[in-house]
């Protein structure tokens, strides 16, 4: 393939920047005209995947749609009908397909989810005083000549434990490992990110697997809208604010392990496949192991080939149903083309693991996960893999750790041909996570920003 344009693709879709400091501001557009001079003058501002090479910004910016919100920006009809059906219904729609019932269910949603959300702006700030002097800079852009509203906003940061910024999350888990690589996209390469091939070597994925107007994994161009201009470096962006109720998982934790012959930090590390330092289970199942987490060439580097049975890495572990590799036996294409590349991030403040936590407050991840096709990638993980078993062989069990268990899910720990480990299922399973709000959002490249602001998309 050719070398991608970089100058044409938002930053967001290109790299994970790694920044502590997040805010997060939903726009609601008023007057189509007025609207799009605001995205006019924000494109100016916009981070593309250019490379730094005199070191990161104090900040950056991006900016993606919803359907709503491309229709309130007049984007003409025959386009907006070009786009998949799953972008146009919007995430809520699919509350049933993606099994987002019961208190997932967007009756429970934060309100801003149903009061409008036609544009995601996210603000990413080296410390939180050069994120609070940028965002009220784009606030002022935002508010020039009218049209656009900030009708509500998500801060989310990096969680400090002991003083210093972390990789972990509420529930005590380093992490950010194993993001795929994709062809084109300058990145440092560590096997395992990408797919496996036969002679078992790690090669990066196809670029239409994230990027729009490229050829995916079957040699074949994601659906994309019309025209092409409007499509081409494009990608769909997955948000989804993911409550975490840190009391009950940590309960649920402490009162299992008295039962585990392994303990508690053994049995946390089947619940993931990750040790909660981020050492992968199939590679040191008995302890943690500092070297393999600090060494690229092995951290994410592992398959499950010769653990089938799930005597290392339980068949039902976290890491393991949502990049099975080759865990399933599928030839490796099925899987290559369900991969999605997250940019999640923690939100709320810590607890130490000292103290018993709470359920109540505002404390989770931002999920976001960019892919070129929320259907085929994102929405058939949320559905097969996670709301559902069947393909690891665990029948109706739903994840452990994310799954919409309301109290009646199981997982099973497999236990050693030898018997001296026997197996050992965890019951009646709570939700530790709980869905409160999201939507689909389309991010453009620079060209079909500047098309949207211009009112120049033309289908034809």
């Amino acid at each position: 393939m050719s070398k991608l344009d970089v100058t044409d693709i938002q930053g967001f879709a290109m790299r994970g920047y790694n920044f502590p400091f997040a805010r997060f501001l939903f726009l609601n557009f008023s007057d189509k005209e007025k609207s799009r001079e605001c995205i006019g003058r924000i494109i100016e501002h916009v981070t593309t995947g250019e490379r730094w090479d005199h070191g990161k910004p104090k900040t950056t910016v991006n900016v993606g749609f919803t359907y709503k919100g491309l229709a309130a920006l007049g984007v003409p009809e025959a386009s907006l009908l070009s786009f998949p059906v799953e972008f146009v219904q919007g995430m809520k729609a699919r509350a049933a397909i993606l099994s987002d019932t019961g208190k997932n269910s967007p009756d429970h949603w934060d309100p801003i989810w149903h009061e409008g959300v036609h544009a995601w702006l996210g603000v990413f700030g080296l410390t939180q005083p050069d994120l609070e002097r940028r965002c009220p800079e784009l606030n002022a852009i935002l508010q020039e000549g009218g049209g656009a509203t900030v009708i509500g906003s998500q801060d989310a940061a990096a969680l400090q434990i002991n003083g210093q910024f972390t990789s972990k999350e509420h529930f005590g888990y380093t992490d950010g490992f194993g993001n795929p690589e994709f062809l084109g996209l300058e990145k440092e390469s560590q096997p395992g990110q990408g797919k496996l091939t036969e002679d078992g070597k790690w090669t990066p994925l196809a670029t239409g697997e994230l990027l729009l107007e490229y050829a995916d994994e079957a040699g074949e161009l994601p659906v994309a809208p019309l025209p092409h201009l409007l499509a081409c470096n494009g990608t769909f962006m997955v948000y989804r604010k993911l409550h975490q109720n840190v009391a009950t998982f940590r309960r649920y934790l402490s009162e299992k392990s008295k039962l585990y012959p392994g303990g508690l930090e053994k049995l946390a590390s089947k619940f993931i496949g990750r040790w909660r330092d981020g050492t992968p289970v199939e590679l040191s199942p008995n302890e943690p192991s500092p070297a393999i987490v600090q060494d690229p060439n092995r951290s994410v580097n592992f398959t499950f080939r010769n653990d089938l049975d799930g005597t290392r890495c339980p068949v039902g572990a976290h890491v393991r149903r949502t990049n099975p590799r080759d865990a399933f036996g599928f030839d490796g294409a099925l899987v290559n083309r369900r991969r999605i590349s997250r940019r999640g991030m923690p939100y709320g403040p810590y607890t130490p693991e000292d103290q018993p936590g709470s359920d109540d407050g505002e404390h989770g991840i931002v999920f976001m996960a960019l892919n070129a096709s929320i259907f085929r990638q994102f929405e058939f993980v949320q559905q097969q893999w996670i709301e559902y078993g069947n393909d690891a062989r665990q029948g109706n069990d739903k994840d452990m750790l994310i799954g919409n268990h309301e109290g009646h899910g199981k997982f099973m720990i497999q236990g050693s041909a030898d018997r001296l480990n026997p197996p050992f299922m965890c019951g009646a399973l709570p939700n530790f996570v709980e869905l409160r709000g999201g939507d689909y959002f389309f991010i453009p490249s620079i060209t079909a920003l500047r098309m949207i602001a211009a009112h120049s998309v033309d289908p034809r």
